[in-house]
């Protein structure tokens, strides 16, 4: 806080859920009570979206606007949220919205590593008006001194923040399929810093069995990958869930959700089905049935009621079906959740693990914050 009281700008890097905001808070608030403007930048429309809701609880709706190219809701406010790329557009066209403009933060800085993407980012920093305050947050940077360095040479002085104590303690599992006991292991990824022998143990036995072969000559495999429906069951019996199966494709998440539901999976009570059909007829009870059908609500409704949901950008066109699959993870009546990329970059609240079909580090990091536990498969 001292450094954005000395009107300088930041690089904060600390673990997800560990109070990055709070200093773009205060940073917002700060300008605010100066009577200046103040924009939140994030990397994707569902994580703008998401941002909005928070800052209109914080702030009131009065006060906070909401650009997206999609949306454009109050755009005059004091606070806006926008996708990065509409801060650049507004620099390069000269807006007259920069000339009250008092910080600008920019959530997920890290994207500025990215290939196709990261310019953008580069563009903002250099180009945004100097006396403008930034406030830089990442969960993933692992390189925060030499951004602010960077920042400091083209903008200004800038401080680094470091917060390496993570508020969630993460545990890392390893599930795999063993066909020679017909069963699902699920064992900690690391004992005292090193690979779990355990896995080692399965590994080896497997080698012993493939080498003696099958009756056709081929070696046979005894290690295989869970299916996603076993996968959540073996997590609902550990009471690993709520939980969220990181999907990158939309169609594919839309699949798995109807697949889990094909295949009976049920996660929720008499109780919590009844209460979520409650709370989606109240959200989208004013809409046309017809309408509905074409969306695909009687299916979102029977996936929702079982505990199951798939959330992506795609999910847009009704925007109580957004609202209401949040609303449902919130009141812990969400049991296996299927979303992709659009929410990498934000938390969920209660969530108690996440299963990566595609591991990269930085969204093994950011996303290892978010739960007690990653696993993988």
């Amino acid at each position: 806080m001292d450094v954005l009281d000395a009107g300088e700008s930041a690089v904060v890097a600390a673990p997800t859920g560990s109070g990055k905001t709070v200093v773009a808070e205060y940073g917002i608030s700060a300008a605010l009570a100066d009577g200046r403007r103040a924009f939140y930048t994030a990397p994707i429309k569902a994580l703008s979206n998401q941002k909005y809701n928070d800052l209109v609880a914080m702030y009131g709706r009065d006060q906070v606007g909401l650009l997206t190219g999609d949306n454009a809701v109050n755009a005059d406010a004091p606070v806006v949220v926008m996708t990065t790329e509409v801060l650049r557009n507004m620099i390069y066209a000269r807006s007259r919205a920069l000339d009250e403009l008092a910080c600008v933060v920019l959530d997920e800085v890290h994207f500025i590593q990215d290939t196709y993407r990261g310019p953008v980012w580069e563009e903002v920093i250099i180009h945004l008006p100097r006396h403008i305050q930034l406030i830089c947050l990442s969960a993933t940077v692992s390189n925060a001194n030499e951004v602010a360095d960077w920042i400091s040479t083209v903008r200004g002085p800038t401080k680094y923040i470091v917060e390496e104590k993570r508020p969630v303690e993460l545990e890392n599992l390893f599930m795999v399929g063993d066909k020679s006991t017909e069963r699902e292991h699920l064992f900690p990824t690391l004992v005292d810093g090193r690979p779990n022998p355990e896995a080692g143990r399965l590994e080896d036995q497997s080698r012993q069995v493939r080498g003696r072969g099958s009756a056709k000559g081929r070696p046979r495999r005894t290690l295989y990958t869970p299916a996603r429906i076993d996968v959540v069951e073996r997590l609902n019996e550990e009471g690993l869930l709520p939980s969220i199966f990181f999907i990158f494709s939309r169609n594919a998440c839309d699949e798995a959700a109807a697949s889990c539901l094909k295949q009976g999976l049920r996660l929720t009570t008499p109780d919590e089905k009844t209460r979520i059909g409650a709370l989606v007829r109240e959200r989208l009870g004013d809409l046309d049935e017809d309408d509905l059908d074409v969306l695909g609500y009687p299916q979102f409704v029977a996936q929702l009621e079982a505990g199951i949901a798939a959330h992506h950008a795609g999910v847009h066109a009704v925007d109580g079906t957004r609202r209401s699959t949040r609303i449902g993870r919130a009141r812990s009546c969400g049991g296996a959740l299927e979303p992709i990329r659009a929410l990498r970059s934000g938390g969920e609240p209660g969530l108690e693990s996440l299963v990566p079909t595609h591991l990269e580090l930085s969204s093994h990091l950011q996303h290892g914050g978010e739960s007690g536990s990653v696993v993988q498969q």
